[in-house]
């Protein structure tokens, strides 16, 4: 594929994404719904506040930029659990696995749950509570397909269900996600990566919890039961821009520094930058920082993320064997919140 290909495909990713995505407006915060789409369940991208829109691969590829996908070596296994927002018992429990199909292509399938635990019931005659308990059901999962261009150029789309429901009470919806990778340099140390997620048709509730008993319009002494519609709402919309470089110190121990932009169609934008330090290829240290934009109209709107800025983490991979190139991975991921106390995020890979 000669180098004006290559040009070209990435200015006709660049017109499409730009098109297709909107200016971040504090304005519509709240409006969108879905917002589980946001949560990130995977400990390496979220060490990095989820900053690696350029450089990220495998599983986690597809929570950010299923163009990475295409880039695992053969199969990928990933287990997660996040506790979200620490001291609210709300928990994440992720599922994902990828794996190569052909030269240069790779499929995967990913799952993420939402715990949210026990919620007591409670009623208008008694607001202090019931003995009874719920737990709503969010879940979403994704089938994404990448291809990969003489090693150079990877695109990837993400096709993803999304299901929230009570007893009584249920809503469905489909979202795609597409993105694209693009990587040069003696050792591809410069990447570029571009992807948009959460493009899909509007949601709304359904069901029996949404009916209610009134008497007949002119005759009080019958009863009917009345069904109210839900009002439709939007799902919360990002495009991501993002540049990676990696500087080597050896062969086997180098610095990547990244940067990147978001553009939430319902809240506002947020730019960040982080940085990931490889040693030997089993150690890597990370850390991000990222902010809003416009933080000076944030204290007048009260739409400031709940995300205070800094992320950490960091990686252990092992081969099941000397010289194998099978390998096991733990990962942690740490993200300040405010208020709460902070976001934990562990991931549990193997690579076969």
């Amino acid at each position: 594929m000669n180098k004006n290909l290559y040009t070209s495909i990435l200015v006709l990713c660049f017109l499409v994404v730009s098109t297709a995505g909107y200016a971040g407006n504090p304005d519509r915060q709240g409006e969108a719904g879905a917002s589980e789409l946001l949560f990130n369940p995977w400990a390496r991208s979220a060490g990095l506040h989820t900053l690696s829109t350029a450089s990220i691969t495998g599983v986690e590829s597809m929570r950010l930029n299923v163009a990475g996908l295409g880039r695992i070596k053969d199969s990928e296994l990933l287990i997660g659990n996040t506790r979200l927002y620490e001291g609210t018992d709300i928990t994440l429990n992720s599922l994902g696995y990828a794996k190569r199909v052909g030269s240069n292509g790779a499929f995967g399938v990913s799952l993420v749950a939402v715990d949210f635990g026990d919620i007591e019931v409670t009623t208008v005659d008694r607001p202090e509570g019931t003995t009874a308990t719920y737990s709503p059901s969010f879940f979403h999962m994704g089938f994404g397909y990448a291809y990969t261009y003489d090693n150079k150029i990877s695109v990837g789309v993400l096709f993803r269900g999304i299901s929230e429901s009570l007893t009584d009470v249920s809503a469905f919806g489909f979202a795609i996600d597409a993105g694209v990778q693009y990587v040069t340099g003696d050792k591809d140390e410069f990447k570029l990566g571009i992807s948009l997620r959460n493009v899909g048709s509007p949601m709304s509730f359904n069901g029996e919890g949404l009916s209610f008993q009134g008497p007949a319009p002119g005759r009080d002494n019958v009863q009917l039961t009345f069904n109210q519609r839900s009002e439709n709402f939007e799902l919360p919309s990002i495009l991501n821009i993002g540049l990676s470089y990696d500087f080597y110190f050896v062969e086997d121990i180098y610095l990547r520094a990244m940067g990147n932009f978001t553009s939430n169609a319902f809240s506002l934008d947020q730019v960040g930058v982080g940085a990931e330090l490889y040693f030997l290829k089993n150690f890597v240290l990370r850390g991000g920082y990222r902010a809003d934009v416009g933080s000076l109209t944030v204290e007048s709107t009260g739409s400031q993320s709940i995300y205070s800025g800094l992320a950490l983490g960091a990686s252990v991979e092992v081969p099941f064997k000397r010289g194998s190139e099978q390998m096991l991975g733990i990962d942690y991921g740490y993200r300040a919140t405010d208020p709460y106390d902070g976001t934990h995020n562990v991931s549990l890979r193997l690579a076969f």
